[in-house]
């Protein structure tokens, strides 16, 4: 065997990263405020009506049991490539390196996805308060740039930023919450919500669809690992607080809007949301808040959609870093910046990338939501519930090789990750059967973006011969550390 006498050391990122910290990261990425304004009209107008926030509650459930296998397997994982880490622990390096790029090509998409969401957003501000109405990939673009500069700094920097946005716009939905439930809504709490009709009809596979949409980038928890305080607790308990936070926020705030228009009317106003005639979020909230906290909300959606994009930003440099760690792209990727302890080069390249990705749905003149964020969205969806269905399989291989380290841990070694393995596959069945709902394209253009990470899927376990990842001792731990306490 030949020494490369040029090999650089493995670095490794660093940081005092608490639970609070990580939470604030993986729940801004999901855009709380984005998904009440666009996701909620999208499942009550189009889904189930009155009963989608049970479609919410069930997508938290469906992630809430995959979250448990994740987090047992969690303290055998010594590396911070969250999915594909696990998935090279379970089943190898070919479905490892498969799943990298599944997770660069996803992440990359909706991150791309919220780009264009901003450009129309800011354009929408801008000419709401009497401004020029400009082109929407002139904000997209002066976004990036400021995307660029914090996702080179310390990772300590951009948790600042994500958790003053994300307070303030989690703040403001709360206040709306309870105001609409003190005041007893339209007609009174919507108990239809809870009504087996209203719950179990065809529209529930929509609901939940956009709910895991809304869910993208919690796994994100395990990428920050070097960063984290003492990851063996911080990475389990950030887990399971960024699911059921963003669960209950979210069907909460969708059982707010619908009592907030009247249960008998939540389908016909989430429809004209649709239609570009009204906004469900922003007027009910000047209905039960006041223009002046309309205009907040506004602003605040744009601060949401930064924290969102800026999220995804680190945990993409963070995916390329690990990968460069390993071999599998340019060393230069896998460099640590000798002051911020930041992936720099990884960012910069990551930006470079993002902006010829944008550039050239731009030049092909797409409708930024529709065209940009609706497809983005769809190819990122595929991407993470296909990531999520391969991990739980990986947990399930990882235990049932190792007997040894399943005692104790059986209901998170075995049973649920059986569970998550069965409620993954519904999802994905769900999300490609109501695919063009999501990406608003017609059906050859949708079935082409849904094997996008399929295509990335291959791609990767074809290079795996190639680029083996290897699991141990930088991924799996040995069975020496099996008497080791965790989480599941």
């Amino acid at each position: 065997m030949t020494v490369n006498p040029i090999a650089e050391p493995r670095q490794r990122l660093d940081g005092q990263l608490g639970t609070g910290s990580i939470v604030f990261m993986v729940i801004a990425a999901a855009a709380p405020l984005t998904v009440i304004g666009g996701n909620v009209p999208i499942a009550i107008g189009t889904g189930n009506g009155a009963g989608a926030p049970i479609g919410f509650a069930l997508a938290a459930v469906i992630l809430l049991v995959f979250s448990v296998g994740f987090v047992t397997m969690t303290p055998f994982v010594r590396e911070a490539g969250a999915f594909f880490s696990y998935v090279t622990a379970g089943l190898g390096s070919r479905l490892g390196l498969g799943s990298a790029f599944t997770a660069l090509v996803a992440y990359t998409a909706i991150q791309v996805g919220v780009y264009g969401y901003m450009g129309w957003a800011l354009d929408d501000l801008v000419t709401y308060f009497g401004g020029p109405s400009l082109p929407w990939w002139l904000y997209s673009f002066a976004t990036m740039a400021i995307v660029a500069v914090l996702g080179y700094r310390h990772i300590d920097l951009s948790a600042k930023v994500l958790g003053i946005a994300l307070t303030l716009e989690i703040l403001v939905v709360v206040v709306l919450d309870v105001v609409i439930f003190a005041t007893g809504g339209a007609d009174g709490i919507a108990v239809e919500t809870f009504d087996p009709a209203n719950i179990f009809t065809g529209g529930i596979g929509v609901a939940v669809l956009f709910a895991l949409t809304g869910f993208i980038g919690f796994e994100a928890t395990a990428v920050f690992r070097d960063e984290a305080r003492n990851p063996e607790r911080t990475i389990p308990r950030a887990t399971y607080l960024a699911v059921v936070i963003i669960g209950v926020f979210y069907a909460i705030s969708c059982w707010a809007l619908v009592t907030g228009v009247g249960a008998g009317n939540a389908v016909a106003v989430a429809q004209q949301t649709l239609a570009g005639e009204g906004n469900l979020l922003l007027d009910t909230t000047t209905t039960y808040l006041g223009p002046i906290m309309r205009d907040v909300v506004q602003v605040l959606l744009i601060t949401s959609l930064f924290a969102c994009v800026l999220s995804f930003h680190n945990v993409i440099a963070r995916y390329q870093f690990t990968l460069a760690q390993k071999s599998v792209l340019p060393a230069r990727l896998g460099r640590r910046h000798p002051a911020h302890h930041s992936p720099s080069t990884s960012s910069i390249v990551q930006t470079v990338t993002a902006a010829i990705v944008l550039a050239g749905l731009a030049l092909a003149g797409l409708d930024p939501l529709v065209g940009v964020f609706g497809s983005m969205a769809g190819v990122a969806t595929v991407g993470m519930v296909l990531l999520m269905l391969t991990t739980s399989i990986a947990v399930l291989v990882f235990f049932a090789r190792r007997p040894e380290l399943v005692a104790g841990r059986t209901w998170g070694a075995r049973v649920f990750p059986i569970l998550a393995v069965v409620g993954l596959a519904f999802a994905l069945w769900l999300v490609l059967s109501n695919f063009t709902l999501v990406t608003g394209g017609s059906v050859t253009v949708s079935v082409v973006l849904a094997l996008i990470p399929v295509v990335a899927m291959l791609i990767g376990i074809v290079l795996g011969k190639r680029f083996p990842l290897d699991a141990e001792p930088d991924g799996a731990v040995s069975e020496a550390t099996a008497d080791q306490p965790t989480a599941g």
